[in-house]
């Protein structure tokens, strides 16, 4: 009897230990899903960093979808190799892997995030759709993935905020409003925005594209890219841990909430769009608002993510 009440006591002592351990490997759970959950954020922000603007080139359109599969197969090759070089150094991954077989399932990861960014937008493009052969379809996701790939895979390395040497200390000073500190950071996320916007999509403003797609895409279309290019931005500026983005978030202004932010900024990215539109001769003055509300959306969105990157950089 004694044996088995020491028995006894001994299963329910480790019953009490694994229930007292369950609070600490939930919080383990919940930091390794949030951290996968950061890398993916970031993986995807970075792939539009660098792929959006072949976007809109049809030529890329008209190569991929008709090339036949050896010539597919080729570029998926080089672009994976390229993918795993980059990862072998440091990939979209707060961790550095140097396991090839770790390396090996990041590429795949890079690819697969390349494949699923160009889809979407493709299809808001309506590029793609039910109606799309199988082979022209996979002949421009393919092409027009590459970029985004590499950039995924590039997200960590050129871009990934590092830890500040001494850590922030708040100041009560600091943390008071000043309406000067205010307008001032306003202005320069303003011309953050402004120039960053044009240095992404200044090359696109003046081709075919963007009238060709503003003819076809449809009024929810058009807001299905508004959100798009609404998420896009927050993504790059607060949550994919891009470089400065702590500052970023320190920063005064006028519209400096997050959601605020994210919302006038994309605002000043569509007023952008319209100018550049406008200087390269593919908007005049005779034309009907819609038509440049139209056009302005669509060149919203490498406008918004050059903005989006601009911001960082202030």
């Amino acid at each position: 009897m004694s044996l088995k009440i020491k028995s006894l006591l001994s299963s329910l002592g480790y019953s009490v230990s694994f229930f007292k351990a369950m609070p600490s490997m939930r919080r383990f759970n919940q930091n390794v899903w949030r951290r996968e959950l950061n890398d993916l954020i970031r993986g995807i922000s970075g792939g539009f960093l660098f792929g959006v603007p072949l976007l809109y080139t049809m030529e890329v359109w008209w190569i991929g979808s008709s090339l036949e599969p050896p010539r597919l197969l080729i570029a998926i090759a080089i672009t994976s190799t390229i993918i795993f070089l980059i990862n072998q150094t440091t990939g979209f991954r707060s961790a550095s892997n140097i396991r090839i077989r770790d390396t090996l399932m990041d590429t795949v990861e890079a690819l697969a995030l390349g494949l699923f960014c160009t889809t979407c937008i493709l299809v808001l493009f309506q590029e793609i759709n039910l109606e799309t052969p199988l082979g022209e379809a996979l002949g421009k996701l393919i092409y027009e993935s590459v970029p985004f790939a590499i950039g995924v895979a590039l997200s960590n390395q050129l871009l990934r905020d590092e830890p500040d040497e001494k850590p922030h200390q708040p100041n009560a000073r600091a943390n008071q409003s000043h309406p000067k500190k205010e307008l001032n950071g306003t202005i320069a996320d303003i011309g953050a925005t402004l120039i960053g916007g044009i240095i992404v999509a200044f090359s696109v403003a003046p081709t075919d594209e963007v009238p060709m797609l503003a003819a076809s895409t449809s009024g929810p279309w058009l807001l299905a890219l508004i959100a798009v290019s609404l998420l896009i931005s927050y993504a790059i500026v607060f949550a994919a841990n891009f470089s400065n983005q702590t500052k970023r978030q320190r920063q005064q202004g006028i519209f400096q909430h997050p959601v605020s932010e994210t919302i006038a900024s994309y605002l000043v990215s569509l007023v952008a769009a319209a100018l550049m539109l406008w200087f390269f001769d593919k908007l005049s003055a005779s034309d009907p608002w819609s038509t440049w509300l139209r056009y302005a959306i669509i060149l919203g969105l490498p406008t918004t993510v050059g903005g989006a990157a601009g911001r960082l950089a202030v």
